[in-house]
């Protein structure tokens, strides 16, 4: 038996998959970290492989390097999904559709957090085995190493909240170049600068993509108060304050 969550939901897939933009953004998110991923492998490949370096090196945390470039794309999906019918005037269909809101809404957020679920699985799982794969033997390690199986699944996890958060912004926000110009600089620039200065660092570390990103790493850095799991808390608490601000807003705005 259908209920109206679930038949919300098929409404949705329909509307993700058949949307153009959303379905590249999805296929940019893979292809680009894998890409980077190939390409790190093979730098660190050819780096060398004194005693020094391989102390504090890091393989694990490498094995992610290609999601901060393809973070982009899988935040420019999450965006999407929610403004585009806001930009193109079909929200009003939408909600004819689906008159009560608090479903329209839950079923928009549930279908897109399942989606960035099942690809970053795939995005992760590939682009960690290829860095991997062409660092070769000298300084890669098994997915059944001790702390990996915990630092896959936490990315996945990662990946996904940053994508439930944007789309938390952007229901409150409803302009795809506003909230992207949000995040895109916040995500990708700022908190890494702000993340380096040392006066700045102690209140740095809780941005949501800097907290949840300490789950990449298997032995995190010392110099921060959080550990992998109370990061990914943080970026988890993150992403349920623009939820419930963009379900108020998606409540009490007109469309």
């Amino acid at each position: 038996m259908t209920t109206p969550i679930s038949s919300a939901m098929a409404f949705e897939w329909v509307k993700i998959r058949t949307v153009r933009a959303t379905v590249w953004s999805l296929v940019s998110y893979f292809l680009a970290t894998v890409a980077v991923a190939v390409l790190t492998g093979y730098y660190l490949r050819g780096a060398a492989r004194d005693a020094e370096a391989l102390k504090t090196f890091d393989p694990v945390a490498a094995g992610f390097s290609g999601l901060r470039l393809g973070l982009i794309a899988l935040v420019v999906f999450g965006v999407l999904i929610v403004t585009q019918e806001y930009a193109s005037g079909t929200i009003r269909t939408s909600l004819a559709a689906v008159p009560r809101r608090g479903v329209f809404y839950g079923a928009k957020l549930l279908t897109g957090a399942v989606t960035a679920l099942v690809v970053s699985t795939l995005v992760v799982t590939v682009g960690f085995l290829a860095t991997q794969l062409v660092m070769g033997d000298a300084r890669n390690v098994s997915v059944l190493d001790d702390g990996v199986p915990r630092c896959l699944l936490g990315a996945v996890l990662y990946t996904t909240l940053l994508c439930v958060f944007a789309m938390g912004l952007a229901s409150v926000l409803r302009s795809s170049a506003l909230t992207m110009g949000i995040l895109v600089p916040l995500f990708f620039m700022i908190s890494t600068i702000l993340n380096s200065i040392p006066g700045v660092r102690d209140v740095a570390q809780f941005l949501p993509d800097v907290a949840g990103g300490l789950i990449l790493y298997r032995d995190p850095p010392d110099d921060t108060v959080l550990n992998a799991w109370t990061g990914l808390a943080v970026l988890a608490a993150w992403a349920a304050a623009a939820v419930i601000a963009g379900y108020l807003a998606t409540r009490r705005r007109d469309a």
